[in-house]
């Protein structure tokens, strides 16, 4: 079966609403108790996309596991997904949910009986240990959507570090006290906002510094640019796709995409419906040709080695064909009848993830 390396999921987030069932619910698999509506509206069904178990049937044997904070007022909101608001958040609510996160995955890792390990540094995770460990075992590499649990001092980035953080997304679909996120309209372009506060040039430093991943998707495209004036490491969107194809602000210009190819970069393919169709509709019945027109418009600008998955499962809907993570061979064997050979289909799947990672981490 394939390796897989995804490059985001919000696994996180569906479990720490269900409080005290969450290790167990990813451990065992099972229905949520807590957020049926929530999972309806964001069209990821009852059981959501990940546990351990489809894990091991699909081949996800790693990849980047976020922490989003929602809206405290979330489930409240007017807007028809439940929790998405452009409000930004207190700094300390942020930290004490981002660190509950944590938590979650320190609880999975002693119930996994040694399945599920954390990426803290480059021996953590190569090639031949990835592709060697049986399917049974899933690295985790943990991000941050939105650093709102950051102050403006980064204050709080060692200790976040020290919790086993090894990648930043500056903003979520909101501003904060670093920068300007996208919003979800569509048709739209990223060009929207200005560009990095003072805060969020401070923390593009640090992360070079410490070697923290930077996350470019859901950052507006001044905040990208600024961004690529002064960062020393390669230019990564975990989770986007080709705006070309697909006009939403979340989507990358040709203009970004040669950027990040320039930098030695790596863009996810995003399965959210959303932003693989031409008309942006969220719509399951999305045929998984629409994902390989974007990894071909990706290759096309990136390169094979720059190239990956970013599936944004659990916090989005995803085409039907695929369904969960246990679907993933389905793409697998879509990418195989389009003519991909086993080397592009093994970068794109985890080596381009792990390379990347071996340049930014230490």
């Amino acid at each position: 079966m394939q390796h897989i390396f995804d490059g985001h999921n919000d696994l996180l987030l569906r479990l720490w609403i269900e409080q005290d069932y969450e290790a167990k619910l990813f451990l065992e698999g099972g229905q949520s108790r807590i957020n049926t509506k929530m999972n309806t509206a964001m069209g990821i069904g009852n059981e959501g996309h990940i546990d351990l178990t489809r894990s091991q049937k699909g081949g996800l044997s790693g990849g980047f596991f976020a922490m989003f904070v929602p809206d405290p007022n979330m489930g409240n909101s007017k807007r028809s997904d439940g929790f998405i608001d452009s409000k930004e958040i207190e700094q300390g609510y942020a930290l004490r949910v981002t660190i509950e996160m944590i938590d979650i995955i320190n609880k999975i890792i002693t119930g996994s009986d040694g399945k599920v390990e954390l990426i803290l540094n480059k021996s953590d995770l190569d090639q031949d240990n990835f592709t060697r460990d049986t399917h049974e075992k899933l690295k985790m590499l943990i991000h941050i959507e939105g650093a709102e649990c950051i102050d403006k001092d980064l204050n709080q980035l060692d200790l976040l570090y020290g919790k086993g953080l090894r990648s930043i997304g500056p903003v979520w679909s909101r501003s904060n006290v670093f920068a300007h996120g996208v919003p979800f309209n569509f048709p739209g372009s990223p060009d929207i906002g200005p560009g990095l506060k003072g805060p969020g040039k401070e923390l593009v430093k640090a992360c070079n510094s410490k070697g923290i991943i930077l996350d470019l998707s859901h950052l507006n495209e001044a905040g990208f640019w600024d961004v690529a004036k002064i960062t020393s490491k390669p230019l990564v969107a975990t989770h986007s796709n080709s705006h070309s194809i697909t006009p939403s602000p979340r989507n990358l210009t040709d203009n970004q995409l040669d950027a990040i190819a320039e930098s030695g970069g790596v863009v996810g393919l995003n399965f959210a419906t959303g932003f693989l169709r031409s008309d942006g509709k969220k719509n399951a019945n999305t045929p998984l040709s629409q994902m390989i027109a974007h990894l071909d418009k990706l290759i096309e600008r990136l390169g094979e080695d720059g190239v990956a998955l970013g599936s944004d499962f659990d916090g989005a809907q995803i085409p039907e064909s695929i369904g969960d993570c246990a679907g993933l061979p389905n793409l697998v064997n879509t990418m195989k009848t389009a003519g991909y050979g086993k080397e592009l289909i093994n970068k794109i799947c985890f080596k381009n993830w792990i390379n990347l990672i071996h340049n930014t981490i230490k």
